[in-house]
């Protein structure tokens, strides 16, 4: 948080030489807030990974059964987060967060409640359009607040609430888990630990809701929607009264000034009668892409199943889980020092080399495995090895891909594309997560840990390409200053 505090100790004495410093604590403290739909985006993301063994004995299902169930949540995603970023544009970036969090509740009781595999599957679904929308809009909500100097740090921030909420389910399924002696036992008023596992998440998403009603809309929204004398507010509220009248000439100047925001307006020459994709949508897309292609989401979703498969017992399986969230906290507190520093890309850089280094270390344990009783079994040396390797992939991911990403989705695009640019990034971005997730369980009893940790190697590798040529630097630009 130093680095943050020197920044804005910096914007202050800037501002207090105008005799107009801009409220900061304020812009902090609203930024928080959104920062809630991230730790609810990675609470209800990592959840599921200690209810697995539940949901199997529970609705008696089978391989491909369980990964539906899990991976169910992921099609809400893709929904929520393609419709969130086009609602957005119509109703406003706060009203969309105020739906997400009402749609966390619900999901967080349905799930719980659930008596069978389609009731379950409704629920997490309901849970799906809430992460969807929380993962395109808390950062884009961010970004159209913060001040350009902090607006990496701030971001990234929300990369920290994300796997803070996944470090919160983790230490809450391993508590649960443990205080019951399985998730599959009963805990507390005849329900089994699995169900309550789901239940926790209740207390935060209301809490979201409750602190959604005091922050403010987006002044860039409102400029989009002719809102002028809120958007004037807003932006007096946050840079002072002498940036209002520069801030919005400069918001009207990056906008169409005939129509509001269409999804049309992400292809060139828009409104002739042929057209092309703009590139920067492309880019937007391969971002998201490739941050799933790498495999993350099988260590969060999958953790417990993967280390079990190995011979690791269930406590220890959620114990290690504990161990990545404690890394992947750490990671993205290094990130938020550089990222407005060093910039994005040298960030997304390093962490594809790393990832590809450290996957191909975590391939390469499982291929020299041995199956003892049709379970894989690792020797010491390469148990030690693949545990290593796994944290510190997680390392590099969350020191770069994780946060860098989101960080570039909420600012790479211009003021009249965002909402549409963040609707088809965002739609990409879990569909790949739910192809990724369908097919791990497929391949763990086909090519093996060995054949499915190779292939996110080879993405990890390609990636590398997709930053050198075709990722451009945001660090330090205006929203207005972004070109498509």
């Amino acid at each position: 948080m130093q680095a943050i505090e020197n920044s804005i100790d910096g914007l202050q004495g800037s501002a207090q030489s105008r005799q107009d410093a801009p409220p900061l604590p304020f812009i902090l403290l609203i930024c928080g807030v959104a920062t809630i739909g991230g730790f609810l985006f990675g609470f209800d993301s990592g959840v599921i990974n200690g209810t697995v063994t539940g949901l199997q004995q529970a609705f008696n299902s089978n391989t491909a059964g369980t990964g539906f169930n899990v991976a169910s949540m992921l099609l809400g995603c893709a929904v929520g987060a393609f419709f969130a970023g086009r609602l957005a544009d119509l109703w406003g970036r706060k009203t969309l967060l105020l739906i997400s969090a009402v749609l966390f509740v619900i999901s967080a009781w349905g799930s719980g409640i659930a008596s069978s595999s389609p009731e379950f599957v409704f629920y997490r679904i309901l849970g799906g359009l809430a992460v969807g929308a929380a993962s395109v809009m808390s950062p884009a909500y961010i970004s159209e607040i913060a001040p350009a100097a902090i607006r990496g740090r701030l971001i990234t921030i929300n990369q920290i609430a994300i796997i803070s909420g996944l470090f919160t389910a983790f230490v809450s399924n391993y508590w649960l888990a443990n205080t019951a002696g399985s998730a599959v036992n009963e805990w507390w008023m005849g329900y089994s630990a699995w169900r309550w596992m789901f239940w926790i998440e209740i207390a935060p998403a209301t809490l979201f809701f409750l602190a959604l009603l005091l922050i403010p809309e987006s002044p860039r929204y409102l400029v989009l929607s002719k809102q002028t004398s809120r958007a004037t507010e807003v932006l007096r509220k946050l840079y002072g009264e002498a940036a209002v009248e520069e801030k919005l000439k400069s918001i009207r100047e990056s906008v169409a000034g005939d129509h509001r925001p269409r999804m049309s307006d992400l292809l060139e020459n828009a409104g002739q009668r042929v057209g092309k994709v703009r590139k920067i949508v492309w880019v937007g897309i391969g971002l998201a892409v490739f941050q799933q292609l790498v495999g993350i989401n099988v260590v969060f979703y999958y953790g417990a199943v993967l280390w079990q498969a190995v011979g690791f017992s269930e406590s220890d399986a959620l114990l290690i889980n504990i161990i990545s969230g404690g890394v992947s906290i750490a990671a993205c507190l290094i990130t938020m020092v550089l990222i407005d520093k060093i910039g994005r890309k040298p960030l997304l850089l390093v962490g594809s080399i790393g990832m590809a280094v450290t996957l191909g270390l975590v391939a390469f344990a499982f291929a020299n495995s041995s199956v003892v009783d049709g379970k894989l079994q690792l020797s010491q040396s390469m148990g030690m090895l693949a545990l290593i390797a796994a944290n510190a992939y997680v390392f590099f991911f969350n020191g770069s891909w994780g946060p860098a990403m989101w960080t570039m989705l909420g600012e790479m695009f211009p003021n009249q594309i965002r909402g549409s640019g963040l609707a088809v990034s965002g739609l990409a971005q879990w569909v790949a997560n739910f192809g990724i997730t369908m097919t791990f369980p497929i391949m763990l009893t086909s090519i093996g840990l060995a054949g499915a940790y190779g292939i996110y190697t080879l993405f990890a590798l390609l990636s590398v390409a997709f930053v050198l040529y075709m990722v451009h630097e945001t660090k330090g630009l205006e929203l207005e200053q972004m070109k498509g």
